[in-house]
């Protein structure tokens, strides 16, 4: 974006992740309106919206904010094409004014300035996720684009964050759900905000390419049933682990290995044959990786054939000087079948003195969701890692966060939408908004106050007000106060525009911000609502303005 005939470095950012991402992304009202509002010369008025959500998705009673970083991007490179304005000539009513069109053409976010809460932040409803100031009609073409790259990245990041609560911070947890994912965007978004709310890793390897995510996977049922013998492995040798010589036919030794186990006394009448298609397939995804063995033991039996196959391959291996990394159990009882694996595991450490063979990895998957996970950790298991997919990405238990994007102010008049349901009230006026700290460390409560208003200070008491229920109030003295605020794009305003974290930064702040709040508001039975709270004067400005504005009924 050029100003004065120089590129203001401060406002160049790449586009948004998907290219699809335009300034076309939106609803039609969004260029009716705009149209209405150039036609009434009104098109510049200087309009304030919030973008908002009205309540806590999955019966909980947080929030991870997410996706603001592609919304910057997307204003940054705001600009209409010439084969957009070619479409919309085409679909807006004829009677619309060419001089409209030639507006279009100008429409940037250069007068835009862009406020919001850092990405990764826990966050309650009502309080303003974003805040956006600007001639109104260019505002307003930005609402459809910011609720669909808010709403999702922010509902799949809490949704991620709920499992990662569950499983504890002890266990890794794997983002499956690339191909149960609502199309190609879904399934690139679910694995970067799944990452950005506390899973370890994804299968999805062009996320991974995309942001620089762990990448992890082994073979599925596929892969085990497609062999039929041992016979169709032909290339049989493999080096030792150090180099030093080579093992001509590693099946063999896998066969001897499962002899002995057979004849072991910690395995004796455990199995009898097993699949020896299995077998195969386990021997010859060993010789392809050596180093990173992991095999998924459900496709015929796993404690009859799976189990003691896959032992027979990691001994052969651990033999020569490698380290088997566990196996995948995709289906069964899953607390019951780890239980098993581990102690069969731990008997063949003991039997045959291999350090840690009773710790390798057992990795479970299967239409895991919350409730599973918890239900599992009430049965007691031993697995160590999580494979999630279908009820992460899609959002099983709530498919939409519902946010929503107001007008709260226009030519510095504070505007208010009124409704009979309460919660869709919206709260008037260009905001500041602050999160106090109790003694103990934790969040207390979240204030919004007038934009003129003093800040809250440390140690001074100070009244927050429930903004609608005049009875639930209460004396707050903080022990820390933050504004939650910053200006991630200033346009031409010559404000410093706050700069935009790595995903890895933004993770950290989820993690850290989510171990600092309250258990209580946190846990996934009867959780404590956070309190979302006004200043004294904002609430009596809000009941003034919600007086005046309302129509008087008149009996007859």
């Amino acid at each position: 974006m050029e100003l004065n005939g120089t590129m203001d470095q401060n406002l160049v950012l790449e586009g948004p992740t998907n290219p699809m991402v335009s300034p076309l992304l939106a609803d039609l009202y969004q260029f009716t309106m705009a149209y209405a509002y150039w036609k009434a010369g009104k098109h510049l008025d200087k309009a304030v919206f919030d973008l908002y959500f009205r309540k806590n998705p999955f019966g909980g009673e947080y929030t991870v904010f997410a996706g603001l970083e592609e919304c910057i991007r997307f204003a940054a490179n705001f600009k209409f094409k010439d084969r957009d304005i070619d479409f919309l000539r085409k679909i807006l009513p004829p009677m619309c004014e060419e001089g409209f069109f030639d507006y279009l053409r100008e429409v940037d976010c250069l007068d835009v300035e862009i406020y919001a809460i850092p990405e990764g932040s826990v966050v309650f409803p009502k309080i303003p996720l974003i805040r956006v100031e600007g001639p109104v009609a260019v505002v307003q073409l930005l609402e459809t684009s910011f609720l669909n790259l808010i709403n999702y990245a922010s509902l799949v990041t809490t949704n991620a964050a709920r499992h990662r609560r569950v499983a504890g911070n002890s266990k890794v947890l794997l983002e499956f759900g690339l191909r149960r994912a609502q199309g190609p965007d879904g399934g690139i978004s679910a694995s970067k905000y799944s990452y950005l709310g506390g899973f370890d890793a994804t299968s999805n390897v062009d996320a991974g390419r995309r942001f620089g995510i762990p990448v992890r996977g082994t073979h599925s049922h596929a892969f085990v049933s497609s062999f039929m013998g041992l016979d169709e492995i032909t290339d049989t040798a493999l080096s030792r682990a150090d180099g030093k010589g080579i093992c001509d036919d590693f099946v063999s030794l896998t066969q001897h290995w499962l002899s002995k186990l057979k004849a072991a006394d910690s395995s004796r009448g455990s199995f009898a044959d097993t699949n020896v298609s299995e077998l195969a397939a386990f021997t010859s995804y060993a010789l392809a990786f050596p180093n990173n063995f992991q095999a998924l033991v459900d496709t015929y039996d796993v404690m009859r054939s799976g189990l003691p196959n896959f032992c027979a391959v990691a001994l052969a291996l651990h033999e020569l000087g490698y380290k088997a990394h566990g196996i995948r159990l995709d289906s069964g009882d899953l607390a019951y079948l780890s239980i098993e694996v581990r102690k069969f595991f731990y008997a063949i450490e003991n039997e045959f003195d291999i350090a840690n063979f009773g710790k390798m990895m057992i990795t479970a998957s299967n239409d895991i969701n919350e409730e599973t996970l918890d239900a599992l950790n009430k049965q007691g298991h031993e697995i160590d890692a999580f494979g999630i997919g279908t009820h992460l990405v899609t959002c099983f238990a709530q498919p939409a966060l519902g946010c929503v994007f107001k007008l709260v102010e226009i030519n510095g008049q504070p505007r208010m939408k009124l409704s009979e349901d309460v919660s869709k009230v919206s709260i008037p006026c260009k905001k500041r908004c602050y999160r106090l700290y109790g003694r103990e460390g934790y969040p207390l409560v979240d204030i919004m106050t007038g934009p003129d208003e003093q800040p809250p200070k440390e140690g001074e008491r100070i009244l927050c007000r429930h903004p609608f229920n005049e009875s639930k109030r209460a004396y707050v003295v903080p022990q820390r106060v933050e504004e939650l605020h910053k200006c991630y794009w200033p346009g031409t305003s010559g404000k410093k525009r706050e700069p935009l974290p790595s995903l890895e930064k933004i993770r950290e702040r989820c993690l850290k911000q989510l171990a600092e709040m309250r258990s209580d508001h946190m846990r996934s039975l009867n959780p404590t609502p956070y309190k979302v709270s006004v200043s004294a004067e904002l609430y009596q400005f809000i009941h003034f303005l919600w007086l005046n504005e309302a129509p008087v009924g008149e009996l007859q």
